[in-house]
């Protein structure tokens, strides 16, 4: 099993869509690339951790590649928006591609330069190499699924 995390605003509407992807095998919410140990999500918040939410896929490459996956991720944000997705406004909604495998950096890169082919404005999303992953509370796991009514700011249907 291959792992990736993505960040694309507020997680809860990352974790649902992607969690429907053939090929995903699980999904998990939390705070991505910050300096702060274990926040909370009310620290996350208060835009003084660093982190951005984002989601912890692990996937079945025999299933789906890795940039198949990201070319639905791409469906889903506007990468060349900083700090905002929707109406998600703060640096914990950035954009991201948080790579757990450094064999995995030509293929996001080579994904994010077809990508910049659809824009006149320059792509923002973050790539970096995972420096930390802290799970978030459990009432944002799998929120979308538990709330169908919640706040997303994703189109699910594809």
């Amino acid at each position: 099993m291959k792992k990736i995390v993505l960040a694309g605003g507020c997680f809860w509407g990352v974790e649902e869509y992607i969690s429907r992807i053939k090929g995903v095998i699980e999904t998990k919410v939390g705070y991505a690339n910050g300096a702060k140990e274990n926040p909370s999500y009310e620290e996350v918040c208060s835009k003084s951790t660093g982190h951005a939410e984002a989601c912890y896929i692990t996937y079945d490459e025999d299933l789906i590649s890795l940039d198949q996956l990201l070319a639905k991720f791409w469906e889903i944000i506007d990468p060349t928006v900083i700090n905002r997705q929707g109406n998600d406004i703060g640096h914990q909604y950035r954009t991201g591609i948080f790579y757990t495998d450094k064999n995995d950096l030509l293929i996001i890169l080579k994904s994010k330069d077809e990508e910049q082919k659809k824009y006149s404005k320059e792509i923002v999303t973050e790539i970096e190499p995972l420096s930390c992953f802290y799970e978030a509370e459990e009432y944002h796991q799998k929120y979308l699924k538990k709330n169908p009514g919640g706040y997303c700011h994703i189109k699910l249907e594809y």
